[in-house]
């Protein structure tokens, strides 16, 4: 009997990788295409603002917080949605976030947030998540819109473009400035341990600095320094933020500086800003103020972030924008105030004019008669000092003005004077209690560590002009605000045209305590304080502080030699 033939198999019935029939492959295959094309039809659909915003807790709460922010609606018509902020694009921690989400679902499930109370109770908990989430990834979805690289620096503010420079030098990320953008501000509820963590450099995110922002760089310094040679004359100087008349001869002849030559002098155009109850403190202080770290870790002046912006900072605190720096506004207040500050010298003085416009009368609410200090509609105050005195290279005159004086939340009576770091034995940044107070008032030194510091230099020395009698007042902060009426210097002012025009003679070195020596060859820290429309105490207008100088024109005030 014959052999019968092998029945060939059919081909779906054949042999393939793995021993699998190659129905069995393709059956696995077409399974495969159908659920991979589900599985992500569904992490598509629920990667969408209208799924986000599907159950009441997220439409009722942060979404009417993003409704009208930069987020949702900007000039140039991009928008960023939930999931752009929210989900990764990597496919592989999308899947994660997707799975993390499930978490969500079940506080959905069990309506720990059903209640726009509820969600505030679970505000800061959920907000910190977040938080710490974006840290652990350098801020990458941050990132996907906005990159360093990418950035023009010309079109930041001072203010934005130091903080991304220091960022990148660093190592800090997005979320370390930007939190509470979009949603509702919950990070000054964080502790100042809290800030610290989540604010410390990562030194894995440091970048180099890119080609873009060190040829910004090159041609800002190559403009200063070609701007500070020309600058040598009030003529050559920028134009005046007010246009003041020319003073008479017999106003330069009545003036202590003689005939001094203010067309020879140089000038620069100053805002002084009102600063509400920002105290030493505020200024310190992470969870108040965003610039802290740029100061207490990069050490930045409040200058290289807040001079060109100052009227800005102002307007702000005096119309109730800032109601932490201002709760008790005076309408019709101005916020700033421009003043254009001249400087010249000669072997003996040092000579500053100062001009400013005047303002109608703004009666004070709170105060009978609406004058705080009826003799002065003005008094304009000045600070000097040197590096060597705590913080003032970074804060100017700012250093003198706590959480604890007079006239401030934590005043702790109505005579607190100002006082600097070194006449006390410690300063605290921080609200400790119920009954704690902010600042070092209650915290001074012995006398004879007060006047070792007053020896080795550590002290603001103070000089004001009081309108009401044209007197000077001469003295210095350290321990208190000592005006001992020294001979060294002297005001002259008056309202003129309706601008007020100050001019004060400084001994170059009076020989007396209490006064700072100014020699060429050095650079010296000065701030100003214009109490204008009869106010006093901490209803003033103060500048940031700047570098003063004899003939040095990288000062920022450049006292100019006077030939007469």
């Amino acid at each position: 009997m014959g052999v019968l033939p092998l029945k060939k198999p059919s081909l779906f019935s054949r042999k393939t990788l793995f021993g699998a029939t190659l129905g069995t492959s393709l059956f696995f295959m077409v399974a495969g295409i159908i659920f991979w094309g589900g599985f992500n039809t569904v992490m598509e659909a629920t990667n969408r603002m209208k799924f986000c915003i599907s159950c009441h807790e997220m439409k009722e709460n942060v979404y009417q917080e993003y409704v009208g922010s930069i987020h949702d609606g900007n000039r140039s018509g991009v928008r960023a949605g939930c999931p752009d902020c929210h989900v990764p694009r990597p496919w592989i921690h999308k899947v994660v976030r997707k799975i993390q989400a499930s978490n969500e679902v079940f506080h959905k499930v069990m309506g720990t947030v059903a209640t726009p109370e509820k969600f505030d109770a679970e505000r800061l908990t959920m907000a910190k998540r977040v938080w710490v989430a974006m840290k652990s990834t350098d801020s990458r979805e941050c990132r996907n819109c906005h990159d360093f690289e990418t950035m023009e620096p010309s079109q930041q503010k001072p203010r934005a473009y130091q903080q991304h420079r220091n960022a990148m030098e660093k190592g800090n990320t997005c979320i370390d400035c930007h939190k509470g953008i979009v949603h509702k501000k919950v990070h000054d509820q964080l502790s100042d341990e809290e800030i610290e963590t989540l604010e410390t450099p990562n030194p894995a995110f440091i970048r180099p600095i890119p080609a873009k922002w060190q040829a910004f760089e090159q041609v800002q310094k190559e403009k200063a320094e070609a701007e500070a040679t020309t600058i040598k004359t009030t003529a050559q100087a920028t134009a005046p933020l007010i246009q003041v008349k020319a003073p008479t001869a017999t106003a330069i002849a009545s003036s202590e500086a003689g005939a001094v030559s203010w067309g020879k002098a140089s000038t620069r155009n100053i805002v002084l800003f009102y600063p509400g109850q920002a105290s030493f403190e505020w200024v310190m202080t992470g969870k108040d103020h965003s610039g802290a770290r740029a100061i207490v870790k990069a050490g930045d002046r409040c200058f290289t972030c807040h001079d060109k912006e100052a009227a800005d900072i102002g307007r702000k605190i005096i119309s109730g924008e800032r109601p932490a720096l201002e709760a008790q506004a005076i309408p019709d207040k101005r916020g700033s105030i421009p003043v254009k500050v001249g400087a010249t010298h000669d072997a003996e003085n040092l000579y500053l004019r100062f001009e400013w416009p005047d303002t109608p009368h703004a009666p004070l609410p709170f105060v009978e008669g609406g004058k705080m200090d009826a003799k002065n509609q003005v008094k304009l105050a000045l600070m000097l000092t040197t590096d060597e005195t705590q913080y003032a290279n970074q804060l100017g005159c700012w250093g003198t003005c706590h959480h604890d004086v007079n006239s401030m939340p934590d005043a702790v009576k109505s005579e607190a004077t100002k006082y600097i770091s070194e006449s006390r034995t410690k300063i605290d940044l921080k609200v400790f209690g119920k009954d704690k107070k902010r600042g070092g008032y209650n915290n001074r030194k012995d006398d004879a560590a007060i006047q070792a510091e007053l020896k080795a230099g550590h002290f603001m020395d103070l000089l004001r002009f009081n309108s009401g009698d044209g007197s000077t007042e001469n003295g210095y902060i350290l321990a208190d605000r000592v005006m001992t009426g020294g001979s060294g210097a002297k005001f002259t002012g008056k309202l003129e045209n309706g601008v007020w025009v100050v001019e004060l003679t400084r001994k170059l070195n009076s020989g007396a305590a209490g006064d700072i020596v100014i020699e060429a060859g050095k650079v010296y820290n000065i701030g100003f304080a214009i109490h204008d429309d009869y106010s006093a105490a901490r209803w003033h207008h103060v500048s940031v502080g700047y570098k003063l100088a004899l003939d040095n024109p990288t000062a920022e005030i450049n006292a100019t030699a006077n030939d007469r």
